[in-house]
């Protein structure tokens, strides 16, 4: 992969840079979850089954780790975790966190694109938004399966197809009942009140791409909170997520191992 960083990650990364002073307090909260849970309305794992049973001495890479709560409750788990980030602000709350709770693992600062790491090396590659939604899956899907061994997998979890079509511009109202942009051509966001960008793709370009990288599709896992549940996002309710599904799960396993 070329060395010249993608165009969209200063963006991104000033973009969370900002938001350092409100992720200590959110980060110590996911750090000292006694279960993991997933995406804006916390899916416990216990019922979302996200993650493989054991992961006891696995080597993981969580890709766009922010603060690195995934990692921390992968470790909890016995796994052998490296955060990647390119945003410092984040990774200065995670060796904060890691202090905290005297849990440390490796954290590097890198792209999920540009990974500065061997190939072959992990069994397990992660992302909860992070990658998932902030890098661009033509770069760093492939990327993902370099650093996997054969039968390694791949796990990522990000705002579903559906409801990025539903969705209005950032600051307006929840999402409703009404397609709001087209599904085909669908890649890369940039919202008019937000100077990041995001990227999804409609299923059909997730799995020719999956295949494409070497990766056979396990599993794509649709999270439905729990009936009133909250959450501190605007862009959806807890009624629209239980009745069609905000976020979904990859589960995918590198080709060539058993």
């Amino acid at each position: 992969m070329a060395d010249v960083p993608p165009g969209y990650l200063a963006a991104n990364t000033a973009w969370w840079e900002s938001r350092r002073a409100d992720q200590l307090a959110l980060a110590h909260r996911q750090w000292a979850a006694a279960e993991p849970s997933w995406g804006v309305f916390g899916v416990p794992e216990s019922e979302a089954r996200i993650l493989p049973d054991d992961v006891d001495g696995a080597d993981v890479v969580e890709l766009g780790c922010g603060t690195a709560y995934v990692s921390a409750w992968l470790a909890r788990r016995g796994a052998r975790p490296v955060g990647i980030d390119p945003t410092p602000g984040q990774l200065a709350i995670a060796r904060r966190c890691q202090a905290d709770f005297a849990l440390g693992f490796p954290l590097v600062r890198a792209a999920a694109e540009q990974v500065p790491l061997a190939d072959g090396r992990f069994d397990l590659a992660v992302s909860e938004y992070g990658a998932a939604i902030w890098a661009d899956p033509y770069r760093w899907i492939p990327e993902a399966a370099r650093l996997l061994r054969s039968g390694g997998r791949l796990v990522f979890l990000g705002t579903s197809t559906l409801l990025t079509l539903c969705l209005p511009d950032v600051d307006g109202p929840p999402a409703g009942d009404r397609l709001r942009r087209d599904h085909f051509g669908m890649h890369r966001f940039e919202w008019p009140d937000e100077p990041t960008v995001e990227f999804h793709l409609g299923h059909g370009d997730w799995i020719r791409l999956f295949r494409s990288s070497g990766f056979e599709v396990e599993d794509l896992i649709e999270l439905r909170p729990a009936a009133g549940a909250g959450t501190g996002y605007s862009f959806v309710t807890s009624e629209w997520a239980r009745r069609w599904p905000g976020e979904e799960a990859w589960v995918l396993r590198r080709a060539g191992g058993p």
